[in-house]
């Protein structure tokens, strides 16, 4: 399916749905009309072909389109991820990524220790490299980034393509953090020790302790999220 181009008003219409019927602004069940959303019908119908990709609408025969139960909904879609991560169940959103996270990441990190490429364990720790050196601003896009490298080269480095797969709900996750002010302006100087603990453990092929670091990590940043959201 083409994708509107970003910033057209086809977008701006999407984002501005998804993330009315992602909060419950717009309620299970609403059968949507061009009269009652305020926008033309041109402009709803490619609102419908994406949010019907999405699993957030049904076109029913007789009733129109209506929006379905969070239980339809393509949970993992960056969209969907975004959309709760900007509303107001944002704390819920982190939390069941917090527990994916807990699921996946310290068994890829295990696996890594056994498959993890040369490259990939220098790019392990090229990210460390950088996370230690922007670790004072820790709230800032350049901090991210060097994060969201190391989370994306440890799921790829498990060698298991349905873990890799998973990056973008792990990069939302920390993307939700900055974007909402759930992340310390310095960071945590545990949690970059637990990185480097992680890498550390992938390298020399120590299973046990890859595994039991990556969990340390998912956990001190749960743990983090839910004090700064006091």
């Amino acid at each position: 399916m083409t994708q509107p181009a970003p910033g057209s008003l086809h977008e701006q219409a999407i984002a501005s749905l998804g993330a009315r019927i992602v909060s419950g602004d717009i309620p299970v069940g609403t059968v949507l009309t061009p009269e009652g959303l305020g926008i033309s019908r041109t402009v709803l119908r490619e609102c419908i072909r994406v949010l019907e990709s999405l699993g957030l609408v049904q076109a029913r025969r007789r009733r129109g389109t209506v929006v379905m139960p969070a239980g339809q909904w393509q949970a993992l879609d960056p969209r969907i991820l975004g959309w709760r991560l900007a509303g107001p169940d944002r704390l819920d959103a982190l939390g069941d990524l917090s527990e994916l996270r807990l699921a996946v990441e310290p068994v890829a990190a295990r696996l890594a220790s056994s498959r993890a490429t040369p490259d990939q364990c220098g790019a392990l720790t090229a990210a460390i490299v950088g996370m230690s050196a922007t670790q004072r601003s820790a709230d800032r896009d350049e901090y991210l980034a060097h994060d969201r490298d190391f989370h994306r080269i440890l799921l790829e480095a498990s060698g298991n393509p349905v873990f890799a797969a998973l990056n973008s709900a792990v990069a939302e996750a920390l993307n939700g953090r900055t974007a909402h002010a759930l992340m310390p302006h310095n960071a945590n100087p545990e949690a970059i020790r637990l990185h480097e603990e992680v890498a550390a453990a992938v390298r020399r092929g120590d299973a046990a302790a890859a595994e039991d670091g990556m969990r340390a990590i998912v956990e001190e940043a749960d743990a983090a999220v839910q004090r700064l959201a006091r």
